[in-house]
């Protein structure tokens, strides 16, 4: 839903700063910080390069699980985008996923200039455990997270009208109320603006 016209939200250059495989590793935590992460194989890299408005800001794979690092990606100079490793692909082993997990949490809880992590769900599929478990350590955490939906271009018109209903519910169980979702596609860019909005009046928030 663009409107065509740059707005403050919009921005110029998206770049990549550097790989780290513990949080320690990480950039000097000087400016805001949106950190992603969601499921193997949800769309993370997609959904990223979308927001970039750029086919290789983040490298996409087929094969699931192929992000195992925490990437730093600078934006303007001004916020980091940071892409976390997917969770939850069967074909790596327990001690791997196990291990990925701890490096996550670990960086989650220890990020000073943290402002928002993005839970990102695969519209397609129903609510799954690992993902509804994650968000309960986040809320026991303290952490501010929204969901961004991935893939709704892959839904016909009645999924696309009854899959949030369905998460809904789901998540009610455990939460008062939901947290503020965004529904995307990176193949269409539905959502880019929404985010980027959100990031942008977020950023506003943010005190050194």
């Amino acid at each position: 839903m663009s409107s065509g016209a740059k707005g403050s939200w919009e921005f110029k250059v998206a770049s990549f700063v550097k790989s780290s495989a513990q949080p320690s590793e990480c950039p000097v935590p000087d400016r805001p910080e949106y950190a992603f992460i969601g499921r193997s194989n949800v769309g993370k890299s997609s959904l990223l390069n979308m927001l970039a408005g750029r086919n290789s800001l983040a490298k996409t794979s087929s094969t699931p699980g192929k992000t195992q690092l925490i990437n730093h990606f600078d934006v303007d100079g001004t916020w980091y985008l940071v892409d976390l490793p997917g969770f939850g692909y069967a074909k790596v082993s327990k001690r791997e996923r196990e291990k990925w997990m701890k490096v996550t949490k670990q960086y989650l809880d220890s990020r000073i200039n943290l402002m928002c992590v993005m839970m990102l769900i695969d519209s397609r599929i129903p609510a799954q455990k690992v993902d509804l478990d994650f968000m309960a350590w986040m809320g026991k955490t303290g952490l501010p997270f929204v969901l961004v939906f991935t893939k709704v271009d892959k839904l016909n018109k009645a999924e696309q009208a009854e899959f949030l209903p369905a998460y809904e519910m789901e998540m009610l169980k455990q939460w008062h109320k939901m947290p503020p979702v965004f529904v995307t596609s990176a193949k269409t860019g539905e959502g880019r603006e929404e985010m980027l909005r959100f990031i942008s009046a977020t950023n506003g928030l943010y005190q050194p």
